[in-house]
């Protein structure tokens, strides 16, 4: 199925009768128009069905009103082989999230890895082979960015040059091996960074056993490219040094579903006074203790629509547009030339909301009914979420 999944082209496809489209842009997060045009991943138009080239389409989807979303995506996972993941010896769990909207995950390290190798040679080895592996294996059509390197005590420049000319574009959460010194951090961060790799830190508390205290000293010094779990994994920095960081850091804000919830919402409000929103990126720090959450990032969406008082609408794009950018990658947004990569949904059957926008503003998460990876259907009404009002139909 992976190998299909990248070898498949989706030939053109239309979708038209969109309720309402959300594209993602923190600038524009509502689009004025109903219908986009697909061809073989890609889109190739965005606008008013009339507008639109609709002719000679392979496959047709009439949305029915319903809302178009780009593909989630999950800036902090933890993979390891495949759909299974050892951490709760669960399998399909990526699958699964799939049915949560999520299309994209990127890996804050193959942390859970049974006897992962903490020598120089080790782990750099696991890190090239789980980027390999998840290039080519994608379960249920979710590409999964992995592969990335726990840094040691005793690396040096030519170790990230080398992960680098092997395709290793991230490295995990710095802080989880033996590497905790800011100026330690700071240096290898910069090494990284000199060779295109992007670095998280570990933000918080211990998570997990062999990693401890990042305090807001180690985070400003190492200044890696994105604060991760700001609002801790599991625990939290106190609040004002949560501050201290959005104010004094220009890097980005991860908030996670399996951290402080309360510190996540006053994070996002801060973000908000600060204008700096578009530095926030959402992801679920799963697997872990807590275990998987499949509609973790819906939930994350919805708290903070519900609680943060942030619009439904914008609150999609630190899940989408905001980690696309940050991430550099070619989805996240609905614009020509992007990845056609879509979630497609409605209010849930019986919510209190008025309409989409409304319900999860109201805290209840919406009903997924169809996916989208690459310009194909990876899944319809989603076996996760609450039932949608209306679902999107397919015709060939």
């Amino acid at each position: 199925m992976a190998t299909a999944a990248i070898a498949e082209q989706s030939g053109k496809v239309v979708i038209r009768n969109i309720g309402r489209m959300l594209s993602g842009d923190l600038e524009h997060p509502i689009l004025d128009a109903d219908t986009i045009v697909v061809n073989d991943g890609k889109i190739i138009a965005v606008g008013k069905e009339k507008d639109c080239d609709t002719e000679g389409a392979r496959t047709v989807i009439d949305c029915r009103g319903t809302v178009v979303s780009p593909g989630l995506i999950d800036s902090h996972v933890h993979p390891v082989a495949g759909d299974w993941t050892p951490r709760q010896n669960q399998i399909g769990w990526i699958d699964s999230s799939l049915h949560g909207g999520v299309t994209t995950m990127i890996s804050a390290g193959e942390v859970h890895y049974p006897g992962r190798p903490k020598d120089i040679v080790g782990l750099k080895a696991l890190a090239i082979a789980s980027q390999r592996a998840f290039e080519a294996f994608r379960p249920g059509g979710v590409k999964v960015i992995a592969g990335a390197p726990v840094i040691e005590k005793g690396m040096v420049e030519s170790d990230f040059a080398e992960l680098a000319a092997a395709g290793v574009k991230l490295l995990g959460e710095v802080g989880l091996g033996s590497v905790k010194a800011g100026d330690e951090a700071r240096q290898m961060v910069a090494w990284a960074r000199k060779h295109g790799i992007q670095s998280t830190i570990h933000t918080g508390g211990p998570s997990i056993p062999g990693s401890g205290l990042i305090d807001k000293d180690v985070v400003l010094e190492a200044d890696a490219d994105i604060i991760g779990h700001i609002n801790g994994g599991h625990t939290s920095l106190p609040y004002k040094d949560v501050c201290e960081l959005c104010e004094r850091s220009t890097r980005g804000i991860e908030l996670v579903h399996n951290g402080n919830e309360r510190i996540s919402i006053l994070t996002a409000r801060h973000a908000h006074e600060l204008k700096c929103l578009h530095r926030v990126i959402l992801g679920t720090d799963g697997p872990a203790g807590s275990g998987v959450q499949p509609l973790g990032i819906l939930r994350m969406i919805a708290q903070l629509a519900s609680l943060a008082d942030i619009p439904t609408e914008v609150a999609f794009c630190f899940a989408t547009g905001n980690t696309a950018r940050m991430r550099d990658l070619d989805c996240g947004l609905i614009e020509v030339g992007r990845a056609a990569d879509f979630v497609f949904m409605d209010r849930a059957q019986h919510t209190a909301g008025k309409n989409f926008l409304e319900s999860i503003q109201l805290g209840d998460l919406p009903g997924v009914g169809m996916v989208m990876v690459d310009g194909i259907v990876r899944c319809q009404r989603s076996r996760n979420t609450p039932p949608a009002m209306e679902v999107p139909v397919i015709s060939h």
